[in-house]
C-alpha cells in the first residue's frame, strides 16, 4: 500500500500537489524519514510546487518529529516555506519555489 496519491488543486491547471499520510506507518521512526525524503526528493525531481504531509491530530509527537525532519539544514534548502494548517492541526503544507 502506497501512502501517496497526486491530486490536482482546484482553481489551476496542471498543477498538482503530493500527499503523504503518514497513519499507517506513524511507530515506525526508519520508515517516517524514507517516506518524507522520499515525497521531497520526489516534489523537487517533478517540480511540484505543493507537499501535502498528514501526521494526523494525536498528541502531536509525530507532528514534531516531521517538523524537526523538514528543519534539517539540507532538507530545508529543498522548500521555499513550511506552512502548518490552522483549521486542522493534523496536516502539514510544504511549499516549493521554482
Amino acid at each position: 500500500m502506497c501512502p501517496r496519491n497526486y491530486t490536482e488543486l482546484p482553481g489551476t491547471y496542471n498543477m498538482a500537489k503530493l500527499k503523504l499520510d503518514l497513519h499507517d506507518i506513524f511507530n515506525k521512526g526508519n520508515s517516517i524519514d524514507a517516506e518524507l525524503n522520499r515525497v521531497i526528493n520526489e516534489a523537487v525531481a517533478k517540480r511540484i510546487t505543493l507537499v501535502e504531509i498528514i501526521p494526523g491530530k494525536g498528541s502531536g509527537q509525530l507532528k514534531k518529529s516531521v517538523i524537526r525532519f523538514l528543519e534539517q539544514k539540507h532538507i530545508k534548502q529543498l522548500y521555499h516555506r513550511l506552512e502548518k494548517d490552522d483549521k486542522n492541526f493534523g496536516r502539514v503544507f510544504v511549499h516549493f519555489k521554482f
